[in-house]
């Protein structure tokens, strides 16, 4: 049995952040797939899990944690990598993870939901969703213009949370060639040893056909 356990699924941007993380770390760490769009995330039994009915959640050991970005601060701890240097770098990783959260993937995931899952949605929320998810990427395009990752010039968890939902750019339906030093960026990440596209890393995908 594996040292972690991820409760996880491939469309997951969520998921990947932690199981990005546990990647890179060369954790000792198993995905458990979650059936979300069949509606494991609703039953009971997974509830007493996570009384949100979200992915991901990690277990270790005794230690059962939701949510992303509680998830990756664990880690650091528990592994040993990707910590902050000093307090200050602590709390210019929670500044962006905290923006990651309520400005970019808020909007991201969202928008790709409905882009190129649900595939329905009105279009003015489409619209909506998109103008914000590309001013919260011109935020982010612009802290990286100077820097080679978000706090500095090494990868933290902020990277992590950051780029969960990034590496779909054809299934948001942003360009991201505006966005250049986030493209950038993300070449960067994806040169890190142990790196692995979301679709490799979980299980679930493709997902399949709907009759």
């Amino acid at each position: 049995m594996a040292d972690y356990t991820l409760y996880c699924f491939a469309q997951s941007g969520n998921a990947y952040k932690a199981a990005l993380m546990l990647e890179l770390s060369a954790a000792d760490w198993e995905p458990r797939f979650v059936d979300f769009f069949n509606g494991e995330t609703r039953t009971p039994e997974y509830r007493a899990l996570n009384v949100m009915g979200e992915v991901p959640v990690l277990v270790h050991g005794d230690v059962t944690l939701s949510q992303s970005g509680v998830i990756l601060d664990y880690l650091t701890e528990a592994l040993g990598n990707y910590r902050p240097v000093d307090n200050a770098e602590r709390r210019e990783v929670l500044r962006w993870t905290l923006f990651d959260n309520h400005k970019l993937t808020s909007y991201v995931a969202t928008l790709r939901f409905l882009r190129s899952i649900a595939k329905s949605g009105d279009p003015a929320v489409i619209e909506f969703l998109e103008s914000r998810a590309k001013g919260a990427l011109a935020v982010l395009d612009a802290q990286l213009t100077t820097r080679e990752f978000v706090t500095g010039e090494r990868p933290t968890t902020a990277d992590f949370s950051l780029c969960g939902y990034l590496f779909w750019p054809d299934e948001i339906g942003i360009d991201f060639s505006a966005y250049p030093a986030v493209t950038a960026w993300l070449d960067r990440i994806r040169a890190l040893p142990g790196w692995k596209h979301p679709y490799d890393l979980m299980p679930g995908h493709p997902l399949p056909d709907k009759n």
